[in-house]
């Protein structure tokens, strides 16, 4: 066996030990004290062996991904690769979600007592229900929100409210947009690499992002759709800063962030990503006008129609720790959200990260005295994936996100995979990838 594989199935090792560790430990404490709040720890899932409608699809899908992805996406034209990577990670998102079966697959998921759905009708007046929706966030307030309502700012379900004004209303329409949406993050994430590092990193990556155990959850979840956004935000900013048409990209890189930051509180923290992608642009500068006037946009936009954002996250802190949030454990968590993520990530993200580590700049003094807009291609791209890590960790010591990170965390594990690129023998780790999900989708009842 050589070194390189004998350090990525240590790796793989290491994640599957600390994922066994929280399930084990996580079922002694959830039996005992029933104080996780999650069925099957360190997932929100119930045990259900089934198959569904998607079964087949899922198969297929995967088969021919493992089978063909790596060869088309070397050799595709670039902007065929894209739009055979978005639609190539839908009907992997949608195959999967249908195990579940239509109604509780996709139509159900979204209405459910604790989802956007469940207010649609209280926004008849948008206006005044933004001047009015900090009084609704805590438990003991009048009316108070559903959870997923109260734990978001209202950009989230405004979007919701806006399907439903255009003839797009009911859980069916809201799965959709989620799924589709949110499988245009895999294509921002290329575009992005290839800004950033180089295409043929981007090519590689290709297969991994489109066939992530990621999609289990993206299909259908509102945080898929946050991940699509904030996906967009990072690709149009690398654009900006390499010089593609600065204007237009840092204008819709500015838009993008300003409603990133109303879709969730905790997606604030990718301005560390931002910033990484600051610093190995060419041409700073002269997007940055262009990036901070379109992020203004939806923040004002907001603030004119009586929403105050900074109110509402103390409310929301406050909220967190009258429900789950107060009862679930952080000396749990803060171990077992990353076994959240190496499962979300799947075998072949946990494998990259040493050969990530490798790559980055700081693990070589010559490296280290370069200039990071002069880094090559592989360093670029691991310091990618280490921010992407950094927020994670973050996030992670923050205690404001104990449980549920298999989904709450989908936008940061998309910059996980592309770490997938260093690794050699694709088809196998892709083997890995497409096992883990279907088995998990297959043997599990996910809550998303």
């Amino acid at each position: 066996m050589n070194r390189d594989l004998l350090r990525n199935l240590c790796a793989v090792g290491a994640a599957a030990l600390l994922v066994v560790t929280a399930a084990l430990v996580g079922t002694g404490i959830q039996r005992d004290s029933g104080t996780l709040r999650v069925n099957w720890p360190p997932l929100l899932a119930n045990w259900l062996p089934h198959v569904g409608p998607g079964t087949p699809a899922a198969l297929a899908v995967a088969v021919a991904v493992v089978t063909y992805g790596p060869s088309l996406a070397a050799r595709l034209p670039w902007r065929a690769l894209l739009a055979t990577a978005w639609g190539t990670a839908t009907a992997w998102t949608f195959s999967l979600a249908l195990v579940d079966g239509w109604q509780r697959g996709i139509a159900g998921r979204l209405t459910t007592r604790h989802e956007y759905l469940q207010v649609i009708d209280r926004f008849d007046d948008i206006p005044a229900t933004l001047r009015d929706f900090t009084h609704h966030i805590l438990l003991d307030s009048p009316d108070n929100w559903p959870a997923h309502v109260a734990g978001h700012p209202p950009g989230a379900t405004v979007t919701f409210v806006l399907l439903d004004r255009i003839g797009l209303g009911g859980g069916a329409w809201a799965g959709m947009w989620c799924i589709v949406v949110g499988a245009t993050a895999a294509t921002a994430v290329l575009v992005t690499v290839r800004a950033l590092a180089d295409e043929s990193l981007a090519r590689r990556a290709a297969p991994f992002l489109v066939l992530s155990p990621a999609a289990v959850w993206a299909g259908t979840s509102a945080d898929g759709y946050f991940a699509a956004v904030v996906a967009w935000t990072i690709a149009f900013l690398a654009l900006a800063v390499t010089g593609h048409r600065p204007r237009a990209t840092g204008l819709a890189a500015g838009l993008l962030l300003g409603l990133t930051c109303y879709l969730s509180y905790g997606l604030t923290l990718f301005a560390v990503l931002a910033t990484t992608v600051l610093l190995l642009g060419t041409h700073r500068r002269r997007p940055l006008p262009y990036v901070l006037a379109g992020l203004t946009v939806v923040p004002l936009l907001f603030t004119l129609l009586g929403f105050n954002w900074w109110e509402a996250y103390h409310l929301l802190v406050d909220r967190y720790y009258q429900g789950a949030g107060g009862v679930r454990p952080y000396g749990y968590w803060v171990w077992a959200n990353l076994a959240c993520t190496a499962i979300i990530v799947g075998p072949a993200g946990a494998a990259a990260l040493p050969e990530a580590a490798l790559a980055a700049p700081f693990t070589s003094p010559t490296r280290t005295r370069t200039r990071t807009r002069t880094l090559e291609p592989q360093p670029r791209l691991a310091l990618l994936v280490f921010a992407a890590l950094l927020m994670v960790l973050i996030a992670d010591l923050s205690g404001m996100s104990k449980a549920e990170t298999e989904r709450i965390w989908l936008p940061f594990a998309m910059w996980l995979l592309p770490a997938c690129a260093f690794l050699t023998h694709p088809r196998a780790w892709l083997t890995a990838q497409a096992t883990l999900a279907l088995l998990i989708n297959h043997l599990l009842l996910t809550a998303w």
